[in-house]
């Protein structure tokens, strides 16, 4: 009998374990500005900062994907990063002269102007 309640006891834990590990992980999308494939992979090597299971930009959508792990960093830390990369996103503006040293085919903001 004690070896069943022991039984029990470890399977519920590793359960709890499992149910607590899938809360540190969450998946949100967030707005990117960017234009080209110089840009998608600026903005994923930024999104890729200590926690960042995985990140990917549409640049048709203007949507970065990025799954985390919430024990080890957040959504703000993440948006900084790219903002000081040079992209605007929906939380934070990147520095103009960080986008200003961007490649041509990168200043998006251009075309907002037209």
């Amino acid at each position: 009998m004690k070896f069943f309640i022991a039984l029990l006891f470890s399977f519920c834990s590793i359960v709890l374990v499992q149910a607590q590990e899938k809360k540190e992980i969450v998946t949100e999308t967030y707005r990117v500005e960017g234009n080209c494939e110089h840009c998608k992979k600026r903005i994923e090597d930024a999104s890729y900062i200590r926690g960042v299971k995985h990140a990917e930009w549409n640049k048709d959508t203007k949507q970065l994907t990025v799954v985390y792990k919430t024990t080890k960093t957040n959504a703000d830390a993440i948006l900084k990063s790219i903002a000081n990369s040079g992209h605007d996103n929906e939380k934070y503006k990147a520095d103009d002269k960080v986008y200003e040293k961007l490649p041509e085919c990168c200043l998006y903001r251009l075309k907002d102007k037209h």
